[in-house]
């Protein structure tokens, strides 16, 4: 049972109820397509966020250097029409924008959406689907390039949120989607990447058949380290004039090698979740049981998986900060763990420091590296529990 993970609280809702919900992921037997049951609905989730994209350096950095990748292969330029779906405060957006291509975000939360127009990308507040492609289309808008950078699993809707790309993309356009990896997921224990608005998690096996059944083609796809391994996957339709790498058979056969088109693969993810929560509970135990003072870094929908999965609230971790303005002064759902801004670590001196966005574990390290002029050490919790100097 878990909070939603990014229901964080004001100070005046901690002595309130707080809503949890069973954390089950399940695999379907005919497309091994790994999914979670409905619980909230996305306006519920995604129409105040309290996730904005250009908090994190590298992540800016990965937007831009994907824009730029973009341009020299396939040669967008003015001419050319981009649509993002989720496409957040503009933070990729505005790489093209600053190159003279014609651009349009998509972003359900009208909060987050606000800041992306306040910097001069065009944004439309609205979840993405059949619906609105078809009011695109008619308006005369289709896309040379659509973008869903961390979207795909976000949607409750599949089917209908890729008819929806098919029926906008451009006779000749490209789709290119990232999400992480299910491979990567299962092989090094990353449970707390499965939280309630990730409806569901993807191999390359199960996203291809997904395009596949609304005539769109995978021609490409690139493995990225983004989130603890992810897949930038490159769609086109059908009947578009396009040849396919060599990796697009070369991941398949992959995924197939290491199990992943058989059920039985899946059934052994629980234990290796049930081991990692040990490890991060025996670390916490020692360390508190020697007095010895422990915070956390960054207040990301994973670590609240991590913290409410282990039971760990303020007995082990004093606090945790975040860079996000919209975050610090709230609490964490569930452990009610309290949300500073990142000089507070320098104020308290924490002998360790928990990284609960363990996928930005260097950013971290080399941000905060001052924690070592008082003796202080960086834990990350996933796959296991390591402490790191």
């Amino acid at each position: 049972m878990s909070p939603l993970a990014n229901s964080y609280l004001r100070p005046d809702q901690l002595d309130r109820g707080e809503q949890f919900y069973p954390l089950h992921a399940y695999v379907c037997s005919n497309c091994l397509l790994v999914q979670l049951a409905e619980f909230e609905s996305p306006q519920e989730i995604f129409g105040d966020y309290a996730y904005f994209s250009s908090y994190s350096s590298s992540w800016l950095e990965h937007a831009r250097e994907y824009v730029e990748m973009m341009i020299a292969r396939f040669g967008f330029n003015g001419d050319s029409r981009v649509m993002e779906i989720a496409s957040n405060d503009g933070y990729l957006l505005k790489n093209f924008v600053e190159r003279g291509v014609s651009v349009l975000g998509v972003e359900p939360a009208a909060n987050v959406a606000a800041v992306a127009v306040e910097r001069g990308i065009k944004t439309r507040v609205d979840f993405f689907g059949t619906a609105l492609a078809d009011e695109l289309v008619a308006e005369g808008e289709t896309y040379d390039l659509i973008i869903g950078n961390n979207v795909l699993a976000h949607v409750p809707e599949l089917n209908d949120f890729v008819a929806g790309m098919a029926v906008a993309l451009a006779s000749d356009g490209i789709i290119t989607m990232e999400f992480p990896h299910l491979l990567q997921l299962m092989m090094h224990s990353q449970f707390d990447t499965i939280y309630h608005e990730h409806f569901s998690y993807f191999s390359f096996l199960t996203v291809s058949k997904v395009f596949a059944s609304h005539g769109l083609r995978m021609f490409d796809v690139e493995q990225l380290p983004t989130h603890g391994g992810s897949l930038r996957i490159f769609a086109c339709h059908e009947s578009a004039d396009r040849d396919q790498d060599p990796r697009v058979d070369d991941l398949l056969d992959g995924e197939r090698a290491a199990g992943l088109d058989e059920v039985t693969t899946y059934e052994s993810f629980s234990a290796l979740a049930q081991r990692a929560k040990r490890r991060l509970l025996s670390f916490l135990i020692e360390t508190k049981e020697s007095g010895r003072t422990i915070a956390a870094y960054g207040a990301p929908a994973k670590g609240n998986t991590l913290l409410n999965f282990c039971g760990a609230g303020t007995d082990f971790i004093d606090y945790t900060v975040d860079r996000s303005p919209y975050k610090q002064g709230h609490f964490l759902p569930g452990t009610h763990i309290p949300i500073h801004e990142p000089d507070h670590i320098r104020r308290t001196k924490p002998d360790y420091l928990l990284i609960l966005p363990w996928n930005l574990k260097d950013e971290v390290m080399r941000d905060i590296a001052y924690i070592r002029d008082w003796g202080g050490k960086f834990v990350v919790p996933i796959p296991e529990t390591e402490v790191l100097d």
